[in-house]
């Protein structure tokens, strides 16, 4: 019994200091606090791993909420190597990328009032339905240049996408446009539930039939975890993105190629395991499917991540020149090629 009672908590000293520091010294107290201060040292130490390709799942309005600029910095300076999101994610990027903005709102605002005036209500965020509209049709038109009949995987579209708004000279602090320039494959497994596959359809209706084969993202993603030799899971939220990811070590077994599990996991999410939902099922539990590994390092913070993930990305902003000095390369093909390159 001695051993238990061997770490003493440690109160919060209040002192300038670093957010990193701050973290640190959280991961010494107790509840979420702790969570918090463990979830930063434990995505640091998949970043300190020179053979860890590290997978970003995001769900939830995280773009409308004010986060596209932490996630194209995590992207930019590669604190992540894969991106699995939504396609409301990536349209609401693209929007702001071509000058579109969403406006402070209040989630007790009028909504008939704001249905009459063309207003689109997110929480306690607004957006301009038309703006969106013509983001709709800008993705339409782009879809054209796309091959008629050929199979495209998501990351495939996210990819040409980004390709076409750096073209247009789109802001850098897209993190589509980021994706595209730093090589980081974003994966889009719901990709017709949102208004890029509005695009899409309306493209159809006029003609252009672009074929977006989802069963394409599941052998691409697999194809990563395959030849990782380790692997760590951050997740935002839950929802689609996070099973994407955690059934690819499923997937590789059954493949014939046993990874183990995931070998780090963090997850940020508002959502309780007591409901049986993915969103919220504990890393315990997936290590039952042999999605993460028993030995993995893994923590879960119950937190709004839109306090977290600003709060955490700064502070690994501060230690970035302790991290791995090479970061993973994809080459796409017949089947994927990885290797390391300098960052």
């Amino acid at each position: 019994m001695a051993d238990i009672l061997s770490h003493p908590t440690e109160p919060v000293e209040v002192k300038e200091r670093r957010i990193s520091e701050l973290l640190e010294a959280m991961a010494k107290t107790g509840f979420q606090g702790r969570r918090l201060g463990e979830a930063f040292l434990a995505w640091k130490s998949m970043l300190r791993d020179e053979d860890c390709v590290v997978f970003f799942g995001m769900s939830g309005a995280m773009v409308p909420a004010g986060m596209r600029r932490v996630v194209a910095h995590l992207i930019e300076h590669r604190f992540v190597d894969v991106v699995v999101t939504t396609g409301a994610n990536v349209f609401h990027d693209i929007h702001e990328a071509l000058g579109g903005r969403h406006f402070l709102g209040s989630p007790n605002a009028d909504d008939t009032l704001l249905f009459r005036h063309g207003i689109d209500r997110i929480y306690d965020v607004f957006a301009k339905e038309e703006e969106f509209r013509s983001v709709d049709r800008l993705i339409a038109e782009l879809s054209r240049e796309l091959s008629p009949g050929r199979e495209y995987s998501s990351r495939e579209i996210v990819a040409f996408l980004g390709e076409k708004l750096l073209e247009r000279g789109a802001a850098r602090d897209s993190l589509v446009v980021a994706a595209h320039r730093r090589g980081v494959p974003v994966f889009v497994p719901a990709l017709g539930d949102s208004s890029v596959g509005i695009g899409l359809t309306l493209a159809r209706r006029e003609g252009h039939r672009v074929v977006v084969n989802q069963i394409k993202d599941v052998d691409e993603i697999t194809q990563i975890v395959e030849r990782a030799e380790k692997t760590g899971v951050v997740y935002i939220g839950g929802g689609v993105p996070k099973n994407f990811i955690q059934q690819t070590e499923v997937v590789a077994s059954i493949l014939g190629v046993d990874k183990g599990g995931h070998d780090y996991a963090v997850q940020f999410t508002t959502d309780a395991p007591h409901w049986g939902g993915l969103s919220g099922c504990t890393f315990e539990e997936a290590v039952s499917w042999g999605k993460v590994s028993p030995h993995s390092k893994k923590v879960q913070c119950f937190v709004d991540a839109t306090i977290a993930l600003p709060i955490v990305a700064h502070a690994l902003n501060e230690v970035r020149e302790s991290f791995r000095r090479k970061v993973p390369a994809f080459e796409w093909g017949e089947e994927l090629e990885l290797r390391w390159e300098p960052l």
